[in-house]
Order: structure tokens, then sequence, then C-alpha cells
């Protein structure tokens, strides 16, 4: 049975931007986070202190008086197997959770104490400081950790890291198809994941940046080819796909080891590793589509297994599209962007 599990932020910001960050936390989905109530405010956000205020309360000592009404914990550092019999011993005696920090062993260590604490209910947090230890710690014995304290700044390590905990959604609106045209020949992407990729999922792809259609994988084959549930023959080099971290990058740029986002009909995401970018010269078909006054595009091989999804999740292949046929789409206002970051206030164009 999967667990339920919590990203919790550990804001690494000045006072300053602490308030802003703290909306854009929440903004993302993010519930929890490590930070001193009074620091926090009148948020919607749960807290985990020493502070006796705080929601989840961290006692700094075995002993330590225990709040009415909170859930209590201890942290805990652990560099020897005696450090996980303590962390063992003090569960026992009642604690809703433990932190748990790891150093140079981080793997083993953890997999020691989920097999250890997974009977007798007390939740595991541990500490992570990049987005690569987080996943890390949620997949540890298939299980994972009940929560990760992340240590960011970083609004873009945070969706991220929501990304891997399988929290974060994105908007799909239908979107009407107002032009089809061959355009001749052009270098198409294929991207070859080293995940199966189930029926309704595919990547977000497309000519703007703000404008991208849910392009299928190609778990679906016919009488004349295989399925291949680990690609998304994606469109032309210069078209954007959205990465894990919220920014964009030209498919040209993918390639083995890069971490590419997948969808589902639903808008639900995950994250997917790349094992092999396949570029070759094949006939194109540029596709226009409307959605709320926005009109995107996109280049892709004209070619009966690439299809995108419809709004009720049957698939439609671009050689059987037509005109006022409605496919998903991730559509918002256009933004400004630098390397792949957007840029918020910056004036932008595209055609």
């Amino acid at each position: 049975m999967s667990k339920s599990r919590e990203l919790i932020i550990s804001p690494k910001v000045s006072k300053a931007q602490l308030g802003k960050f703290l909306k854009q936390l929440s903004d993302e989905g993010i519930k929890t986070v490590y930070a001193d109530p009074k620091s926090v405010g009148k948020t919607k956000l749960s807290t985990v202190h020493t502070s006796s205020a705080a929601n989840y309360v961290v006692l700094e000592k075995e002993n330590s008086s225990k709040p009415k009404g909170k859930k209590i914990g201890r942290r805990f550092k652990v560099l020897s197997n005696q450090d996980i019999e303590k962390i063992l011993e003090s569960a026992k005696k009642g604690l809703d959770f433990v932190i748990v920090e790891v150093k140079d062993w981080k793997i083993i260590p953890l997999e020691n104490i989920i097999a250890k604490l997974h009977k007798i209910h007390t939740k595991i947090f541990a500490i992570a400081r990049t987005p690569e230890e987080v996943r890390k710690m949620f997949s540890i014995l298939e299980v994972g950790v009940d929560g990760v304290i992340f240590n960011t700044s970083s609004i873009n390590e945070v969706r991220e890291a929501s990304v891997y905990l399988g929290s974060r959604s994105f908007e799909l609106k239908p979107a009407k198809i107002i032009e089809i045209k061959e355009v001749g020949d052009g270098e198409r992407v294929c991207v070859d994941t080293a995940s199966i990729l189930h029926k309704g999922e595919g990547m977000l792809i497309g000519s703007r940046s703000n404008f991208l259609f849910l392009v299928h994988n190609e778990s679906v084959g016919s009488s004349f080819t295989s399925p291949r549930p680990f690609r998304v023959n994606a469109g032309a080099v210069h078209c954007y796909t959205l990465s894990p971290d919220g920014t964009t990058r030209y498919l040209s740029e993918v390639e083995t080891g890069s971490e590419v986002l997948v969808l589902d009909s639903k808008g639900r995401a995950r994250r997917a590793t790349v094992g092999r970018s396949k570029i070759e010269r094949r006939p194109m078909l540029m596709i226009k589509a409307q959605v709320n006054g926005e009109i995107g595009g996109i280049i892709a091989q004209d070619a009966e297994t690439i299809r995108f999804v419809k709004p009720n999740g049957h698939l439609v292949s671009v050689t059987h599209l037509k005109k006022g046929d409605m496919v998903l789409t991730h559509s918002k206002q256009a933004t400004g962007r630098h390397f792949g970051m957007e840029v918020s206030d910056e004036y932008i164009l595209e055609k």
C-alpha cells in the first residue's frame, strides 16, 4: 500500500523575501513549512518547529514537556547503527514523528530506519538539500519516507521536487484546430524514455512556450507498427517541451540523462529520464489551434503514429486531424523566457 507523503519546505530566504516565497509555496500546493510560526504569520501553512505554537513540535530534549493537541517529535543525526537504535527507542515512547539527518551515507541508514519504524506508526521526515535527494528519499525501499524537509530558496526546485512526489498537476484546456498544413521535410525528435508510459500519457510540446500540445506516447500499436510505450515522437527540433522544474527546453537539447515531464489526460505530472533522443529527417505537418483567444502551433512528423489527446481521453492521429477538432493543450498568458526560465515583466510576441 502506498503511503501519504508530504514535501515540507524549509525556506532558505531572507526575512524580506519570506512573505512572497510563502505565497508561492501555497500556490504550488505546499501545506507545511519548517519555520517558526511567528515568522510565517497568518497563512494556511502548517509549521514544524521547536516552538510550542507549531503544529508539529520538535522537542529539543527527550524529557521536554509535550504541548497538548500537538504532534510531537525529535530531530536526530545519524552517524552509526547506535543512532538508529536510539531513534527506535525514542519512537516507542510515543513520538508522532522523527526528523532524520544523514550525512555521507543516505540510502542504507534510511532503509534501516524505515524497516524498523514502519510497524509502530511513527512518521519519518528526512532532510534534503537538492531535488535529487528528495527523489531518492521518496523512493527508498519503494515506499520511501513519510515526508522530506527540503531546504531551498528556489521555487523552481520546489516545483521539480513536487513532480517527484507525484503531487504536481497542470491545467489542460480543449483547443480547437484551426489550420493543418504540410510543410515539407524537417528534423523531428523522438524522445525514448527510461520509463514505461501508459495510455493517456504524453509530453507537452509546442512552438510557443505558453501554448503546448499534449502529444501522446507510442504505446498504441497498429497492423504496421509495434507498440513502443517508452517513446514520444515529440515534434520538430525547434519545439519547446516542459521540464520537471517548470523551465522549458528545446527538443534539440534533450539527450540521454535529461529529465522530461510526462502528463496524463487529467494533467497529473510525473518525471521521466531520457534514455535516448533520436533526430531524423521526415515529412512534417504544421498544426495550429486556438483557445481563449490564444493561438499556438506545433510542427510534428506527418505520420499515423503521432497522436494528440481529445478532451474525452480518446486519441487522434495527426493524419486524421480535421479543422474544428478539439485537442488537449496547456496554455496561459505569454511571458518572456531567459534560458527557459520565465521572466514575468518582459514583453514578448511569438508567432
